[in-house]
């Protein structure tokens, strides 16, 4: 279905539009991402407001001043802002050439599995053997020597860095010229062995290719976005995650902010309350990526209609396992996609380590409505405890704010820096930006187990959609905010 020609038609204030059924309209998910999720068919009264991005937002780590009816929005803190060293890089022009002597990488594996391991877990014991592990993230500062050595210092420190990457959950590379363009990122990478494959929801669309030949996505770098607060997630659903991930920085974010977040998910999950953590292990997490809002006076056949349309014809173009459900957060009228029920805590399928291994900092509307946010309601997420389906608690969600955001470091990633990250271990986000601003990303396989990278390759069907809705988010105001009331 080309949706090409209808996308910029859904931000109209009031859509006119009658339940046509499109394939996508979602500006975020983030799985656990943030990152699209879905969308489907417009109604009539349909509306998505946009309205200026707040400014002089406080940072803080307290909610203490929300109220349920009036949140305050403030932007989050972090525990460790490294300074800026303002380290040049290189144009535009210069960091998007690709070495085309090199093969086409476009055909790379499908994001593979999500392996749980998450039963008969004692919460106590877990968070006592997560308390040990070592810090993350690991920085690995460049020497002019190492500079001097290029791709030939991944090559000789290949094995090293791959342990630490195990061992620390994250490595910072810092000040390395090599990774300062798109062709020395990509030699960065192969000299390490890691293999490209696709993001988890590839079709998506919340991120288009900065370079496909090289399997180098475009990071959440639009202006539409560029106010909005991206919380800890990891690059993940409940049916798939890629095993490792390489964030480079091309171009910090030329008039402030931005900075990369990445928080230790075995040191969030020593850290919080253990009663707050044994009730969420017990009765587990479900979120909820996308939202219809349709008049709550249509007549109960139709509204099941629209659900098997959506059900039917939507959901299965994207790589999900999802359940369609009404008002499950009390907004009458309202269809939501949402995920299966997951564990909070995952052992890590290496070590072993169990780790706070959730998108709830990212996703639950409580946090979200209060720091800054520039997603429409069709994206707007929340997260539900399963057994009850009701919304988290304020008091809950309080508690795995504090928690997450007591061990973010906030990067002050500059051109050539490139962050590991082990994907089960650590979690990650990005700070608000204020003017333009160039990260990319490659997603990686599990490279030495075959089994559990699996033998798919890409998903070629799917990139039509893919294209549609990029199209549609770069054409999206910058610096919007929908109404969160």
């Amino acid at each position: 279905l080309d949706l090409s020609h209808l996308l910029p038609k859904l931000v109209m204030h009031h859509c006119t539009l009658f339940l046509l059924p499109l394939g996508y309209l979602l500006l975020e998910y983030t799985m656990k991402l943030s990152f699209p999720a879905f969308s489907l068919a417009v109604l009539p009264t349909a509306t998505l407001a946009f309205t200026a991005a707040p400014n002089g937002a406080t940072r803080t780590t307290s909610l203490a001043a929300a109220t349920l009816d009036t949140p305050v929005r403030e932007a989050p803190g972090a525990g460790w802002e490294p300074e800026w060293e303002n380290r040049p890089g290189l144009s535009q022009d210069e960091f998007m050439k690709s070495d085309m002597s090199k093969p086409d990488r476009s055909g790379m594996w499908e994001c593979p599995l999500t392996r749980w391991d998450s039963e008969g877990i004692d919460v106590v014991k877990a968070q006592n053997e997560a308390a040990k592990a070592p810090h993350c993230p690991l920085e690995v500062r460049a020497s002019d020597a190492d500079n001097a050595m290029g791709a030939d210092y991944f090559k000789k420190n290949k094995d090293k860095i791959r342990a630490d990457l195990l061992k620390h959950g994250a490595v910072w590379l810092r000040g390395f010229d090599l990774m300062k363009g798109v062709s020395g990122h990509r030699e960065m990478y192969e000299a390490l062995e890691l293999e490209p494959c696709l993001d988890p929801l590839h079709s998506s669309g919340l991120r288009k290719f900065a370079s496909e030949r090289d399997a180098l996505y475009e990071e959440v770098n639009k202006p539409s976005l560029r106010g909005h607060y991206i919380g800890l997630h990891a690059e993940s659903t409940t049916k798939r995650t890629a095993a490792y991930a390489a964030f480079v920085c091309f171009q910090k974010a030329t008039e402030g902010g931005g900075r990369f977040l990445v928080a230790d998910g075995a040191a969030i999950l020593a850290e919080m309350d253990t009663k707050v953590l044994q009730k969420l292990y017990d009765r587990k997490m479900r979120i909820s990526v996308s939202n219809l809002d349709l008049p709550p006076s249509l007549p109960g056949f139709v509204k099941e209609g629209v659900k098997g349309l959506v059900d039917a014809a939507v959901a299965p173009k994207f790589d999900m396992d999802l359940e369609m459900m009404y008002e499950m957060d009390g907004k009458p009228g309202r269809l939501q996609a949402v995920e299966i029920a997951e564990s909070p805590i995952n052992r890590h399928p290496v070590t072993g380590l169990p780790v706070w291994f959730n998108n709830a900092h990212n996703h639950a509307r409580k946090l979200r409505d209060r720091r800054p946010c520039g997603v429409p309601e069709v994206g707007m997420t929340e997260v539900f405890y399963a057994d009850t389906m009701e919304p988290l608690s304020l008091e809950d969600c309080q508690e795995i704010k504090r928690a997450c955001e007591k061990h973010i470091t906030a990067l002050s990633m500059e051109p050539g820096d490139v962050l590991l990250v082990d994907n089960y271990r650590a979690l990650h986000g990005r700070d608000v930006f204020q003017g333009d601003r160039f990260h990319a990303v490659s997603w990686f396989t599990w490279d030495e187990n075959e089994a559990w990278r699996g033998d798919e390759r890409r998903m070629v069907e799917k990139n039509g959609l893919n294209k549609a809705i990029n199209q549609m988010m770069d054409w999206l105001p910058k610096d919007f905010e929908s109404s969160q009331s």
